[in-house]
């Protein structure tokens, strides 16, 4: 029997990954027009605007979740989401267009997100790392918690890392160009319209993939693992390539490391003050190989002060490894 719906699904996803395509492109532009007007560096719009906007479903997901109670997952979206980010994002980004790194993110921001990775780390699953207990303990046994105190802190330091970056932005303005300008209005427009089309393509995909993923007899596990995972991260894949193919490689890095330190320090933040996040065996492992994978990309990134082809494909082979690896131990 024809199965209509499964042909209005994928039709869904076709128009899905168009709006996510075209929200990116007009996005960035907004983007990179408003930091031209303002005589700020792209990398901070990287860092602010562009992160928030493609953090913005992640923070709708989690803080939802935080008012039901039912945040368990919030640690391990963060940590995958970041992983992607780094993998994958950047890795993608460095197929189409060798990716500078600005020695500011390497001396400030990519140092950040690693310390607040460790801390997390340290907090939530150091006792249990070295209790004994690692080759005895279920993946899905709760052996730490993400605490209201920790939520607080790390929401405390997240504002303090945004004032720093205006105030650090005011201080070292852009100087003039002879590129003609954009209104602001049209500006502010680019940006509203491609979020909303990033945010609603994104929604599409994922739902569309979902179903099409059942009809072909993938169990929930794999779905989260694969399907949902990548789907709340195609906002920054989508933005960042973009970024890349348009020149705006402060946008693309700006957006990957800026949107790692929103996911680490306002989302888990906002999700563990509302209610604390309990962590279980295997995203203290994820935590351990995030720290890992962030030292390598940062390593990556200082030898040449940019990330090339070939890395990147070592990057994206690492995360498809990963993912496997998270299949096999379910």
């Amino acid at each position: 029997m024809f199965n209509w719906i499964l042909v209005l699904m994928i039709l869904l996803l076709i128009a899905g990954f168009v709006g996510l395509i075209k929200g990116a492109d007009l996005f960035v532009d907004g983007s990179a027009g408003l930091a031209r007007n303002l005589k700020v560096p792209s990398l901070i719009i990287g860092l602010t605007i562009v992160a928030m906007g493609t953090s913005a479903p992640e923070l709708a997901v989690s803080t939802s979740a935080a008012i039901s109670g039912s945040n368990e997952i919030a640690l391990s979206n963060v940590v995958g989401s970041n992983m992607f980010n780094l993998l994958m994002v950047l890795g993608c980004c460095s197929l189409f267009s060798v990716v500078p790194v600005d020695r500011i993110v390497l001396k400030r921001d990519f140092p950040i997100s690693i310390i607040v990775t460790a801390i997390l780390f340290a907090v939530a699953g150091g006792q249990f790392l070295f209790s004994g207990k690692i080759f005895s303990t279920a993946m899905a046994t709760e052996v730490g918690m993400v605490y209201r105190w920790l939520g607080i802190v790390l929401l405390a330091g997240f504002v303090a890392y945004i004032v720093y970056l205006v105030i650090n932005a005011r201080r070292h303005p852009e100087p003039e160009t002879d590129e003609e300008k954009k209104p602001y209005w049209k500006c502010f427009l680019f940006i509203v319209l491609g979020l909303v089309l990033i945010v609603a393509g994104g929604q599409a995909v994922v739902q569309s993939a979902k179903y099409i993923a059942r009809a072909a007899g993938m169990t929930e596990t794999l779905i989260g693992l694969t399907i949902v995972a990548v789907g709340t991260s195609l906002p920054e894949l989508v933005t960042s390539v973009v970024a890349a193919r348009k020149g705006e490689t402060g946008l693309a890095i700006g957006n990957v490391v800026g949107s790692n330190i929103f996911n680490l320090m306002l989302i888990l933040g906002v999700s563990s003050t509302i209610h604390p996040v309990a962590v279980n065996a295997a995203s203290v492992f994820d935590m351990a190989i995030l720290i890992v994978v962030s030292v390598l990309v940062l390593l990556f990134s200082v030898s040449k002060k940019k990330i090339v082809r070939a890395e990147g494909i070592v990057m994206i082979l690492i995360y498809i490894a990963d993912v496997v690896f998270a299949i096999l131990r379910k």
